[in-house]
């Protein structure tokens, strides 16, 4: 079940009009959080990104499921579950004890390691790897128009002093 503040905090991109993706990427962040802080494991960085894409989806944010071959059928066939969970809305099922458990023990045995900052980089410089440049330049494009004044401002001091910080 995700925290209420995340629940608040992704209605809040859904109210500035930010994509899916960006309202799921509130999920995600929990997730990380929740491996942090102990409460269990992920086997790499994936597999956590993909449990609070999971839960997004239930929650009702419409990100839709991968395409056929962009991923396993397995996968595929999950997502377009969570999708159709979300949308039911309230009268959703309520999992079964039993196999809530069971996932929750395999969880906990998993490494926490999956949330690390490395981990973390490694995943998004392997996913954006697999963008064309100009998917990229769009993406960045999208995101500055959406920033608004006061973010973008703070977003340009950060990269001056990264860049300072690298030239040291």
């Amino acid at each position: 079940m995700p925290d209420k503040s995340t629940l608040k905090r992704a209605a809040q991109d859904r109210r500035a009009g930010k994509s899916a993706s960006t309202q799921a990427g509130e999920f995600a962040r929990q997730e990380m959080h929740h491996i942090r802080e102990g409460k269990h494991g992920a086997k790499n960085a994936k597999q956590a990104i993909a449990i609070g894409l999971s839960e997004a989806r239930r929650a009702g944010v419409p990100l839709a499921a991968p395409e056929k071959g962009e991923a396993k059928e397995r996968t595929r066939k999950g997502a377009q579950r969570a999708l159709r969970a979300g949308k039911r809305g309230s009268a959703k099922k309520k999992a079964s004890p039993r196999r809530s458990r069971a996932i929750q023990r395999v969880l906990k045995r998993e490494p926490r390691s999956a949330a690390s900052h490395r981990a973390l980089s490694r995943q998004a410089h392997s996913a954006a790897s697999r963008r064309t440049r100009s998917g990229r330049s769009a993406a960045a494009r999208k995101a500055a128009r959406t920033k608004g004044a006061a973010v973008r401002s703070r977003a340009a001091k950060k990269a001056a002093r990264t860049r300072a910080a690298h030239r040291a």
